[in-house]
């Protein structure tokens, strides 16, 4: 038997070398950024027991989407799993850690997520319900969409679809989210303009007409099959190049800026949105985002770029 602890922070060479060589694994990990080989290779390969189920946070198990291994058993411990821990020391360490910081979403919540070095930072109250997204009047809607057609990469096909509200708080309502790895035949450019039309429809049932589609300026191929697509079978909806000169910097300094006052929400079901959110992070060696992490996150701001001046508080009402 191989007993690995705390296996998100060891070797990878020496986990694979190991785990290939042994009878019985066991290993022990704390969260930590997503992204880490372990997780794909290893831990998101795992389930949990169906008796078990329900002691994780509904968000872990959804990471756990890879293949699923005979025997390969995931295990969530919580303060609640820890008998020796008095309900006073359980509060005090609790009330130790700042809420809505990420050491207190790793280590009390339980959730993964890089504690340093984050882009963004997504607090609980920017996470509503759909139910809650229905409450506000909404002055318009529009898409966004961010492709990759590569077979080798984490990198996704992502459709996001946002609401602008007349008390000017913008909303992510809804995504849609392929990956060309994990599929038998991989998206060429022709495949996306009906699949986005099908995802428009679904939002307008469920949200409201948006006509306005920005696609990433860079994939001219998708955007030319999108307008092809209109003229052959005719559509309402306007395909077009996402509007990218406000520049990456500035755009995160806007949305960082809607969060903190709180005209940023994101409705609960757009789950990788949220995962992108919590792991989107800055270069170790530079003074910008990382490459990667991000294809939900440029989707959304292709969304609301053309639109930014009607999000967030007017000039003068705030100090």
């Amino acid at each position: 038997c191989l007993y690995i602890d705390e296996i998100n922070i060891a070797d990878m060479e020496y986990v694979r070398e190991a785990s290939m060589r042994c009878d019985y694994l066991m290993a022990t990990l704390n969260p930590d950024d997503p992204s880490l080989p372990v997780y794909d290779e290893y831990i998101n390969h795992s389930r949990p027991l169906p008796e078990y189920v329900d002691d994780a946070p509904a968000e872990i198990n959804q990471m756990l989407n890879k293949e699923p291994k005979p025997g390969w058993v995931h295990w969530f411990f919580s303060f609640d799993h820890n008998p020796g821990l008095t309900p006073e020391k359980k509060a005090q360490i609790i009330g130790n850690v700042p809420t809505g910081t990420k050491l207190y979403k790793n280590k009390i919540q339980g959730l993964r997520g890089r504690s340093t070095g984050l882009v963004f930072d997504l607090r609980d109250e920017s996470i509503i319900t759909p139910a809650k997204a229905k409450d506000f009047k909404y002055t318009l809607f529009s898409c966004g969409a961010d492709t990759s057609y590569s077979r080798t990469s984490e990198d996704t096909f992502s459709f996001i679809f946002s609401g602008i509200t007349t008390c000017r708080k913008k909303i992510t309502l809804a995504e849609k989210v392929y990956n060309n790895r994990d599929l038998k035949t991989p998206l060429t450019p022709s495949d996306i303009p009906p699949l986005l039309v099908e995802f428009l429809e679904q939002c307008r049932k469920n949200w409201g007409f948006g006509r306005n589609v920005f696609i990433d300026s860079a994939d001219q191929g998708t955007i030319l099959e999108c307008q092809k697509y209109k003229r052959r079978h005719g559509s309402p909806y306007v395909f077009q190049g996402a509007w990218k000169k406000t520049t990456i910097i500035d755009r995160i300094n806007l949305q960082s800026g809607w969060m903190a006052h709180g005209d940023y929400l994101i409705v609960d079901t757009c789950k990788e949105t949220i995962r992108e959110l919590n792991t989107y992070s800055w270069k170790e060696d530079k003074d910008e985002p990382e490459d990667r992490n991000d294809h939900c996150i440029n989707a959304d701001q292709y969304s609301w770029l053309p639109f930014k001046q009607k999000i967030g508080s007017a000039k003068g009402e705030k100090d």
